[in-house]
């Protein structure tokens, strides 16, 4: 799951935002490194990443892509639910728009951001002023984002190639997309309840 989805099934889990999207910036045990409530947002989307992998939507997803792009098709994968969920928000989220969801994602993050990694810093405030959330709905930024994660990681030079393989197998991503996501926020609700 990339950024949409982190903020969505955390606003679901009712789990801090900053947590949920720091994750990535954090390295080892986060109860050594922040208050419980953003530790326990970063344990969340630690164990959200564990979790998507299982699914068997997922592991069919990566065998639509081409044998020689399979190793990046799990980051491909996380732009992509993004793409679907951007694109049907309103069936995920009908109270709330995406553009105002947008705007309380910062506002909810903003004032406490400067206590938080530089490079998480500088990927929010990106995410916000791009309105990434709302352009993922468009294959065009899908492929820019993919091209601009190539040129950052060399070793990942395959992702820029990996659209392609995307938008031969939409309808069946979309389809693998509507009985993944629905499975993912029920299993992050109800954990939340047994919390």
């Amino acid at each position: 799951m990339n950024i949409l989805a982190h903020l969505h099934l955390a606003t679901i889990a009712n789990s801090s935002l900053i947590g949920n999207t720091v994750a990535d910036f954090v390295k080892g045990d986060p109860y050594r490194q922040y208050p419980s409530e953003i530790a326990d947002g970063i344990m969340l989307h630690r164990k959200i990443d564990r979790l998507i992998d299982g699914f068997a939507e997922v592991k069919q997803a990566k065998l639509l892509f081409r044998q020689s792009h399979q190793r990046v098709a799990s980051i491909t994968l996380d732009i992509v639910w993004d793409h679907f969920l951007s694109k049907y928000w309103t069936e995920f989220n009908s109270h709330q728009s995406l553009a105002l969801f947008n705007a309380s994602t910062k506002q909810q993050i903003q004032p406490y951001i400067a206590d938080y990694p530089i490079d998480y810093q500088d990927f929010m405030g990106a995410m916000w002023q791009g309105k990434w959330l709302e352009n993922y709905a468009s294959l065009d930024f899908v492929g820019k984002v993919l091209n601009g994660m190539a040129k950052r990681r060399p070793k990942l030079y395959l992702l820029s190639e990996t659209l392609v393989d995307f938008e031969q197998n939409y309808t069946i991503l979309t389809t693998l997309f509507f009985q993944l996501y629905p499975k993912m926020c029920a299993l992050i609700e109800l954990s939340s309840i047994n919390d």
